[in-house]
């Protein structure tokens, strides 16, 4: 059975969606395209290069988030040495770590640029000098750059630097007389789960099915100690509740939605006990989805019957 996939973002708490990806895959789907806006285009990517939720599994169970954010240099001095990587980098961290590790992931899969791979990955990331969503490769046109070979990791990267907290990526332009850089952040500044960016008018061959994160604190009011605290939920402010405002009904009943267990997206010390608590609480998730669903019925409801794709 085909489907296309949007994966969420969700920073640690990801290891939820690989286990509702798991019991997809262990139902017979298998992936046609696939899309994803930070953590969420790590596993995108990760699969469309020919990796298994299980080989996933393995590898976020066994990572150690931490080495993410080493602290090198002036970043040792409490308070001081973030604020100053803030106003000369825009960032505390600067995300080559995290760079460096996709691209090793994805290598060992023989994959290191979009034309290597044999399924389209779509990743979502920010243009917050232009204020534009871009759909990355496609829109590497804009900057110049040939999109087929582009480095993977880098365009991962880009939709994974959570602003303020990692250093944004930038991309160079010149466009007539006007020469400078383009600041890419997080997608999810502007889509954290863009489950409509394969739909179209034409009556759907197969499924698309969405898989998100949801908090049983979603809702409730963020605590403000200071600058650090308020910048943290202005973005996730940001991040859920555009989505939020814009998904509809026809959204929600093709999304497997994955309770985080109270998980904070930067929880970089996060347990294996907890990880695998995570990890079942998606399997869960995605049975409890799996056993309504009706793609026929789904495709009656919401979908138009007007045309053939």
């Amino acid at each position: 059975m085909y489907a296309d996939i949007v994966i969420e973002g969700g920073g640690v708490k990801a290891i939820g969606l690989i286990g509702a990806i798991y019991e997809a895959e262990k139902r017979g789907y298998e992936w046609k395209r696939l899309a994803g806006t930070s953590a969420g285009a790590i596993i995108a990517s990760f699969l469309a290069a020919g990796y298994t939720s299980e080989e996933l599994k393995k590898i976020m169970m066994e990572m150690d988030y931490k080495k993410f954010i080493r602290k090198k240099g002036i970043l040792h001095v409490p308070f001081i040495g973030p604020m100053t990587n803030l106003l000369r980098y825009s960032g505390i961290y600067s995300g080559d770590a995290l760079e460096e590790w996709i691209r090793e992931k994805l290598l060992a899969k023989g994959v290191r640029v979009f034309k290597d791979l044999e399924k389209p990955v779509y990743i979502i990331a920010s243009d917050i000098t232009n204020g534009t969503l871009l759909k990355l490769p496609d829109d590497l046109i804009q900057f110049g750059i040939e999109p087929s070979t582009f480095e993977i990791a880098k365009a991962v990267r880009m939709s994974t630097s959570l602003p303020f907290f990692f250093q944004p990526v930038r991309l160079k332009t010149n466009d007539g007389n006007k020469k400078g850089y383009h600041y890419i952040v997080d997608g999810g500044i502007l889509s954290n789960f863009p489950v409509w960016i394969f739909d179209s008018e034409f009556y759907p061959k197969w499924p698309t099915f969405g898989f998100r994160l949801v908090s049983e604190k979603t809702g409730k009011p963020h605590m403000i100690k200071g600058p650090f605290s308020l910048g943290y939920a202005l973005i996730t402010t940001m991040m859920d509740a555009h989505d939020m405002l814009h998904l509809k009904e026809q959204d929600f009943v093709r999304t497997i939605m994955v309770n985080t267990l109270g998980t904070k997206t930067t929880e970089f010390d996060i347990s294996k006990e907890q990880r695998e608590k995570l990890y079942i609480s998606g399997v869960n998730s995605a049975k409890k989805f799996f056993n309504q669903w009706n793609f026929v019925k789904y495709v009656s409801i919401y979908r138009s019957k007007k045309s053939q794709a």
